[in-house]
C-alpha cells in the first residue's frame, strides 16, 4: 500500500480521524458479540438440558447427532448471513433501496431451497443417518424419531440467519439481540423443559421447545424485514456516512 503507485491516491497516511467514530463501531460489535453468543448458547442450554432427562445417554447421543448435522448445514446459512450482510450494507450505503431489498429477497429464496433439499434428504435417510456416528440401534431409532424436527429446524436455520445477516447489514444488531433473548430464553428453553422433563417428551420436547424458539425468532425477522421501508434505511446510511464524509451526496434510484 506504502510503495504502490495504484494506491497512492487512496491512502494518504493514518491521522487522527482514523480513531473518530470507534465508540459506534463498538456498539455495534458488542451487540453483534451478544447476538451470537445467545444463539450458541441456547443450544449448548438444551443439551445440558438432556442430561436431567430419565435416560440421559441416550437422550444426549441422540441429540448430539442431530445437533452435529444441523450445525453442518447452518454453516452453509452461515455463509449466507455474511453475504447478505456485506450486499445489503453496500447497498443501502451507495443508496440503491431497490438493490438490497432484490439481494434480500434472493438470498433469502437461494438459503431456504438449500436447505430444503438437505431436509429431503435427512428425512429419506433418517434411518441410517445416524450410522454415519454411531453404530448404536437405539439411537439410531431416537435420531430416527427426531429426524421430522431436525428436518423442520433445518427449514428454519435456512431463513432465520440470513435474515439476522439482513439485520447486521442494517445495523439493527441490538433489536436482534433483544429478540434473542424473548425467543430463546422466555420461550424456546421453558418451553423444551416443561415438554421434557415435566410431561415427559424427552429429548424430542426439548427440540419442540428449541422449534418454538426458533420459529418465533423468525416470524419476528420476517415480518420485521418485510416491514422494512428500504428507503429510509438508506437515509440512516447516508446520516451515518455523512459522518465521515459531508461532501458525499447519495441519490435515491
Amino acid at each position: 500500500i506504502v510503495k504502490s503507485e495504484k494506491c497512492k491516491e487512496t491512502w494518504s497516511g493514518f491521522s487522527p480521524q482514523a480513531f473518530s467514530g470507534l465508540l459506534g463501531f463498538l456498539k455495534l460489535s458488542i451487540a453483534s458479540a451478544v447476538m451470537l453468543c445467545l444463539e450458541t448458547w441456547y443450544f449448548q442450554i438444551l443439551v445440558l438440558l438432556a442430561g436431567l432427562l430419565d435416560n440421559p445417554q441416550l437422550a444426549l447421543d441422540s441429540l448430539s447427532v442431530c445437533t452435529t448435522i444441523s450445525g453442518w448445514v447452518f454453516m452453509i446459512s452461515v455463509g449466507f448471513n455474511a453475504a447478505a450482510s456485506v450486499r445489503v450494507s453496500n447497498e443501502l450505503g451507495s443508496g440503491h433501496p431497490k438493490s438490497a431489498a432484490f439481494s434480500v429477497v434472493v438470498v433469502t429464496v437461494i438459503a431456504f431451497i438449500i436447505s430444503a433439499i438437505c431436509a429431503l434428504i435427512v428425512l429419506a435417510l433418517r434411518n441410517v443417518i445416524s450410522y454415519a456416528f454411531t453404530e448404536g440401534a437405539d439411537v439410531a431409532a431416537a435420531v430416527s424419531d427426531l429426524c421430522p424436527l431436525l428436518a423442520l429446524t433445518l427449514l428454519l436455520n435456512g431463513i432465520q440467519p440470513v435474515l439476522s445477516g439482513v439485520a447486521v447489514g442494517c445495523g439493527w444488531q441490538a433489536f436482534v439481540a433483544y429478540v434473542n433473548i424473548g425467543c430463546y430464553y422466555v420461550v424456546g428453553v421453558p418451553l423444551g423443559a416443561v415438554l421434557g422433563l415435566y410431561f415427559k417428551f424427552g429429548a424430542k420436547g426439548i427440540w419442540i421447545g428449541m422449534i418454538g424458539g426458533t420459529f418465533m425468532q423468525t416470524a419476528i425477522l420476517v415480518w420485521v424485514t418485510f416491514r422494512t421501508n428500504w428507503h429510509k434505511e438508506v437515509e440512516e446510511a447516508v446520516k451515518r456516512l455523512n459522518k465521515w464524509d459531508d461532501k458525499k451526496e447519495i441519490t435515491l434510484e
